[in-house]
């Protein structure tokens, strides 16, 4: 699911690389697909596929033997993924890779996370086998700063907390290695870079990057969520997220896992690789 997404496009490149045969689900299945353009790719099968719409669902699992489930976080999640791992059990899939989150816990101070936690739950209970990826915060999500970098800036809550961050492509060749290896099978697993780096390290490295001054501004939960909102014109629910993930990092120390290196046998995307690979995205 979510193949013009980001884990589940980068997950899809993944599997075309190893050769195995794959089903690209997607909402909007006559626009292209992110990275596909081009007689040099191989055709894809794509399929309209929409977790609002069960008819969609039993048609798109039909065949199929695993299921990748990624879906953007929304206050509709848990309906949303509840149904599709009930439909693709019924369907007859049999294992189940779910993108998840590092804080999936009953009693999380991330809301998003809760529901993360429902979910699994929920999967747990369907008897079907099930591999749980955990990534931190994806590298690709870092683009959206621009703006404020483009003003000199980074704002946050974080102060010198170290904060995890990887690279979706490195998402996407581990759920490809769940789909393929019977050895990872059944796992559940946090993801992350080789590094964990603070808002204000990121912007000394944004500063060397560019050659302007980018400076790191803290602001309290209170003046980032105004500013998400009336700024950043987030929905209150997607700000509220955004300040309890900070939030959790300066009372939760994240440090790196080693598990991509451990599953890959290769170490994750660097940051540093990242940034120079989208600088253009940075410079004012």
């Amino acid at each position: 699911m979510g193949a013009t997404g980001a884990t589940g496009n980068a997950l899809l490149h993944s599997l075309l690389a190893l050769g195995a045969p794959v089903r690209a689900l997607t909402r909007t299945p006559h626009g292209p697909i992110p990275g596909m353009t081009g007689a040099h790719h191989p055709p894809v099968e794509v399929q309209y596929a929409d977790a609002a719409d069960p008819h969609s669902l039993r048609t798109a699992f039909k065949g199929a033997g695993q299921l990748f489930l990624t879906m953007a976080n929304s206050p509709a999640q848990v309906e949303l993924e509840t149904r599709v791992i009930d439909i693709a059990a019924h369907a007859g899939i049999g294992h189940i890779v779910k993108i998840s989150a590092p804080a999936a816990e009953p009693d999380s101070p991330v809301a998003i996370s809760r529901g993360h936690h429902a979910v699994e739950e929920h999967l747990r209970a369907s008897g079907l086998t099930h591999t749980i990826l955990r990534p931190y915060a994806f590298m690709q999500n870092l683009l959206r700063l621009a703006p404020t970098v483009a003003r000199g800036i980074i704002l946050g809550t974080t102060g010198d907390a170290p904060c995890n961050h990887i690279d979706c492509r490195d998402i996407g060749d581990v759920a490809a290695a769940a789909l393929t290896r019977p050895d990872i099978t059944g796992g559940t697993y946090t993801l992350t870079g080789s590094e964990a780096v603070s808002y204000p390290g990121l912007a000394s490295r944004l500063t060397a990057l560019t050659g302007n001054q980018i400076r790191y501004v803290g602001l309290t939960p209170d003046e980032l969520r105004h500013d998400l909102i009336h700024n950043a014109h987030m929905p209150t629910w997607l700000a509220d997220h955004v300040t309890e993930i900070q939030q959790l990092a300066t009372t939760r120390p994240e440090t790196p896992t080693t598990t991509v290196i451990d599953i890959l046998g290769r170490p994750p995307r660097t940051l540093d690789a990242f940034l120079h690979e989208h600088q253009a995205h940075f410079h004012r």
